[in-house]
């Protein structure tokens, strides 16, 4: 997952998957208490929460309340879909289980691309879901400043979906590469 370009890579057997559009934190890096910026390095999914909601469901203190928003809806700005909760395995990073760090659905689907998160990494409902499908906990997930990759068989999912959009780098999903289907 990069910073820099606001993209997230999904590895497959070690082979780029999918591709995605986020948003990291509008207050930068880091990990101290209290500073919504969104930590960097070597992560893993200890939970996740959510699987099998309506996509738009609003999770409120990691339980769903009822609610469905619609994508870019007017108003709040909810954890909604799905909840994947990193915990950090470096000592610049070890604040991000206490301090909830997910990668999280948001109805503000408008601002992914750019930093808009208060620490967080947002992605579009669908996006998040199928995410979420195709990893399991344990997963090792890597945040840098730097860039991605560039595969020459993934495009932005704005551009076009070939095989899924996405952005995050994660490795060993539960899907070996090319075994999902175009949706």
């Amino acid at each position: 997952m990069s910073v820099k370009e606001q993209k997230l890579l999904l590895l497959a057997n070690g082979k780029p998957s999918a591709l995605y559009t986020i948003s990291t934190s509008r207050f930068g890096t880091g990990d101290k208490f209290g500073s919504y910026a969104t930590p960097l390095g070597k992560f893993v999914i200890r939970t996740m929460i959510g699987k099998g909601l309506p996509l738009g469901s609003v999770l409120h203190s990691r339980e769903p309340t009822g609610e469905i928003l619609k994508p870019n809806a007017p108003g709040r700005d909810p954890i909604v879909s799905r909840i994947l909760w990193l915990d950090g395995n470096e000592s610049g990073n070890r604040n991000a289980f206490e301090r909830c760090i997910y990668i999280h659905g948001t109805p503000r689907e408008k601002e992914l691309g750019h930093p808009a998160s208060y620490g967080c990494i947002r992605m579009r409902s669908v996006d998040v879901a199928m995410l979420c499908n195709r990893v399991d906990t344990g997963v090792p997930v890597t945040i840098t400043t730097g860039p991605l990759p560039k595969p020459e068989f993934l495009y932005p999912a704005e551009e076009k979906r070939p095989v899924e959009p996405a952005t995050l780098a994660l490795h060993n999903p539960k899907e070996p590469a090319g075994s999902h289907t175009q949706g």
